[in-house]
């Protein structure tokens, strides 16, 4: 009979020539069933161990469905949900091979790494997205991914979704996608839980299974050694060495058991390496990968890396500790053997251990095969102990949460001195402040002081300066010889100006002097009329407006009237008229120049005011105003 060729599964000429170039030449069982379904577009349930070639199964037929549709925008039309990171990595690496020639793009979103870099590649358009449910959940509540044109949903290990606490998340992503939509679900087991999960989501699958549920792959060399487990990695290092082993994945049952045995490994000089939970994203990938470089002869792992990853060539699984769930057991060694490659399981049992030999025994339905000739065979035969409830209490295990318990003690410790450290030094720098606050009162008293003292100023003290001889008084009415004493005087008498004038010879008359007090007289009996009334507008004409002046002028001129019929017959019956009167009809017309007199207010008697010539001036310009003023008082 002849067999398939991928050629006759319905696949395009470009997929076709990157499988070529990958070395597949015929598909496996799950390929062979499960691309033509979903090249039609139908919903796909497969149901196959690890290793069997489920990635192309499900890879080709959405590349070749989705490379029909391209158009100019690029939204995710193809969304693939993955349990782990390494996983993840390793669906994006077989869509970067099988969509070589496609015009395509993908990308891979997960955990433990920044975001920002998997934004970036979002923004540009994807039209394929491989995810973990984390990151997922991320980048769609801070509006980065987009599902409604989503047209291929891709569930990948579902059973291991439920294993590592996923299954909740998973529930939650399903709500964003839209109704009508293709689905190919994957699982290697069908518990009760991912069967609801089948019969909410598929609608009329076609159901792909290729092996019986939870059965090891046929052509992998299983056999089990009983060794005491303090002898497991004396025995490791031995086979490695005995069938010399290119590359080993070793799995342990704790995070703490994979680093043990990793250095014990590198200190019998293999080299080793561990990844685990606690490892970051980075040294996970930076360990994987010096391991698929050969660099690592040995990779020491926990259960998150027996599914997901695909090791070109693995020769040998050693399971250190076997595990407590008997499904695990093929999960680990499907590891080896991909692709219907031969490979070796090889596991370590110690006496507390034999129970779970027997249920993995019962559950892939045959004996494993004993290996009794080796260096380290058994030597302790006790029974296990067990705790108030009947469990198997495992010593390994008490090792790690006793490590545990002491990292946390020290990272508490750590963190208490860091927190002693801070308050110390708080404590420390409020004392300094203390300090701070009561050193420098002083010196700001003294500072004040000074500034007191600088304030004082000096340059408004008077001081006696020499009096130049040629410049003349200011209060002398005629000019004076030099050499005669000056009238009123006293000699050498300056007023020092400081910065606001230059300094003049202000002399000061004597108070006590005749011609002082006559002209002091004078100036208080005279009217008040200065040189500048004549030349400035009168204050009462600027205020007052035209009809304000109009309307004073017409309430005057019966008052005016009155008071010259009483003053006339005063006049004729001889009586003499008040000197104010008489100064009022001598005096001379103001002229242009000098402008209108001020008028002395009504009801204060003034002397008359001398006539005048052609220029007024004050009485304290001129010495002579004196004699006829007090004349005139006389009389």
């Amino acid at each position: 009979m002849q067999s398939v060729q991928f050629r006759d599964l319905g696949l395009n000429a470009p997929i076709l020539r990157a499988l070529e170039e990958q070395g597949y030449k015929r598909p496996s069982p799950i390929q062979e069933k499960a691309i033509p379904p979903a090249l039609e577009g139908r919903d796909v349930l497969g149901c196959a161990q690890t290793g069997t070639g489920k990635t192309c199964a499900f890879a080709t037929p959405i590349l070749q469905r989705l490379e029909a549709k391209t158009g100019p925008k690029r939204p995710i039309r193809a969304l693939i949900l993955t349990p782990t990171r390494e996983l993840a990595i390793q669906i994006g690496e077989s869509f970067d091979a099988y969509g070589k020639y496609l015009k395509l793009r993908h990308t891979v979103i997960f955990g433990g790494v920044g975001q920002n870099p998997q934004v970036e590649a979002l923004k540009k358009g994807v039209d394929i997205l491989v995810a973990t449910p984390g990151r997922l959940m991320d980048l769609h509540d801070q509006g980065f991914v987009s599902l409604d044109s989503l047209e291929i949903f891709v569930l990948d290990e579902a059973d291991r979704m439920l294993d590592m606490g996923f299954i909740h998340d998973v529930r939650k992503i399903l709500k964003w996608l839209p109704q009508k939509k293709q689905t190919l679900f994957f699982s290697a087991t069908m518990p009760p839980e991912i069967t609801d999960l089948v019969n909410s989501l598929l609608k009329n699958p076609v159901k792909v299974a290729v092996d019986p549920i939870s059965s090891p792959v046929e052509v992998i060399r299983q056999s089990v050694y009983l060794v005491d487990k303090g002898n497991k990695t004396n025995l490791l290092a031995h086979l490695m060495e005995e069938k010399q082993v290119k590359n080993a994945l070793v799995f342990t049952r704790t995070k703490h058991g994979a680093n043990k045995v990793a250095r014990d490994l590198a200190k019998a000089g293999i080299s080793a390496a561990a990844i685990h939970g606690n490892k970051s994203q980075t040294a996970r990938q930076q360990a994987l990968a010096d391991f698929k470089a050969g660099r690592v002869r040995c990779l020491v792992a926990t259960d998150i890396a027996a599914r997901g990853l695909d090791i070109e060539e693995l020769s040998h699984v050693f399971n250190y500790n076997l595990p407590e769930v008997p499904e695990t057991y093929v999960h680990r060694i499907g590891r080896t053997g991909r692709a219907g490659r031969g490979g070796e399981a090889i596991a370590f049992c110690d006496f507390g251990e034999k129970p779970l030999l027997k249920d993995i025994e019962k559950l892939i339905g045959k004996k494993v095969p004993l290996v009794e000739d080796h260096p380290f065979p058994m030597r302790v035969f006790e029974a296990p102990k067990r705790d108030k409830n009947g469990k198997i209490i495992n010593e390994e295990d008490q090792e790690a949460r006793q490590a545990a318990r002491e990292l946390r003690r020290q990272r508490e410790e750590a963190r208490k001195a860091a927190e002693e450290a801070r308050q110390a030094a708080q404590l420390a720098g409020r004392e300094a402040a203390k300090a701070t606050e009561a050193a420098p009162a002083e010196p700001k008293k003294k500072r004040r002081r000074k500034k007191k003292a600088a304030a004082t100023p000096e340059e408004v003290v008077l001081r006696p300066t020499p009096a130049p001889a040629e410049e003349e008084d200011a209060f002398d009415y005629l000019p004076t010889p030099p050499t005669a004493p000056k009238r009123g005087v006293r000699p050498g008498a300056l007023l020092d100006t400081g910065d606001a004038m230059p300094n003049t010879e202000f002399h000061r008359p004597n108070p006590l002097d005749s011609d002082t007090i006559m002209d002091a007289t004078a100036r208080l009996l005279a009217p008040k009329r200065s040189l500048l009334s004549s030349i400035l507008p009168k204050p009462a004409e600027k205020k007052k407006s035209q009809p304000q002046k109009a309307r004073q002028a017409k309430a005057e001129e019966p008052r005016k009237s009155k008071q010259t019929k009483q003053e006339q017959p005063k006049t004729q019956k001889g009586r003499k008229p008040a000197p104010e009167k008489q100064v009022k009809k001598a005096a001379p017309p103001p002229s242009k120049k000098s402008g209108a007199a001020k008028p002395p207010r009504q009801g204060r008697r003034m002397p008359p005011e001398p006539p005048r010539k052609n220029q007024p001036k004050d009485s304290t310009e001129q010495a002579s105003l004196m004699k006829p003023y007090y004349l005139d008082i006389d009389r």
